[in-house]
């Protein structure tokens, strides 16, 4: 799918978009970004800070003018009304047009908090799409005690020693949180996290084997992930087979941290677990 942000000049609010798209490495996803009015300018100071301080680096972008042959995109997403109503009226397919959230406030010229607020305002509203399942086959949301029998199903199907479904409803109704990928209301995957005050551990994580190698380990993660910053977790930590190559891969690019290994941790077979922790900085939320 080719994804294209449009908005006025290709220098704050569009890159920033195509930016944290990019970073969500959405399997498929080919996200570009354009302006009305560009002139090939360099991307906006306050734009690059912003994103660098959630790891995201646009400091190369260069400002783009949109062109008829970008009327080919599979999905033109428009930063603010106007710039849609523009795209119509020169041919836009309305069935592939739409404006991200309510629209996006232009923060050019203006000091960095607004820039922040501004990014915070598109990281919202892209998060929203993906839980959507608008870049994907599969959406995401919150579990319900209604879907504790099939993540039961996951759990025997991908550990020796599952939990069962009355193991699952117990955790829900005790608080623990569950986020499950569905298609057409059938769960393919899922996890799941305990939270103590400001601590998240993550109890397992798992999908379906028809549905591997699409994206959806990733997208539930990145969904753990904005729960935690919403409920200002410290961390998040989980353990994981010593031998579980792939696995340890994706924590990493989560910026999961090694932290130790607990002996024997594992049964059937037995086996060392590694340990795990990503840490949250807030300390850019309030200047």
């Amino acid at each position: 799918m080719q994804v294209l942000f449009v908005c006025t000049g290709n220098t704050c609010r569009s890159p920033m978009a195509e930016g944290y798209l990019k970073k969500q490495n959405i399997k498929g996803l080919n996200v570009q970004s354009r302006g009305l009015f560009a002139d090939g300018s360099t991307v906006s100071i306050n734009s690059r800070i912003v994103t660098s301080e959630i790891g995201i680096d646009i400091s190369e972008h260069i400002s783009r003018q949109f062109t008829t042959k970008d009327l080919e995109a599979d999905l033109i997403i428009c930063l603010s009304q106007n710039h849609y109503n523009m795209l119509l009226s020169v041919g836009a397919d309305k069935n592939k047009l739409m404006v991200l959230g309510d629209g996006i406030s232009d923060p050019y010229d203006q000091d960095i908090t607004v820039y922040r607020k501004c990014l915070f305002e598109i990281i919202n509203a892209i998060d929203l799409l993906i839980d959507n399942g608008v870049f994907t086959n599969f959406s995401i949301c919150e579990a319900q005690l209604s879907d504790a029998q099939q993540i039961s199903n996951i759990e025997t199907e991908c550990f020796s020693e599952p939990w069962s479904q009355n193991a699952i409803i117990e955790s829900l109704n005790a608080g623990s949180t569950f986020f499950v990928a569905k298609i057409d209301n059938k769960v393919i995957g899922y996890i799941g996290v305990n939270t103590v005050l400001d601590e998240g551990y993550i109890n397992n994580i798992a999908v379906t084997a028809e549905f591997r190698h699409l994206g959806i380990g990733r997208g539930l993660l990145n969904r753990l992930i904005r729960f935690s910053l919403q409920k200002k977790l410290a961390f998040l930590s989980l353990e994981v087979r010593v031998s579980n190559k792939t696995a340890i891969s994706l924590y990493e690019t989560f910026e999961f941290k090694n932290m130790g290994t607990r002996r024997n941790f594992y049964k059937n077979p037995t086996e060392d677990a590694i340990i795990m922790t990503r840490r949250f900085d807030y300390s850019n939320e309030n200047s």
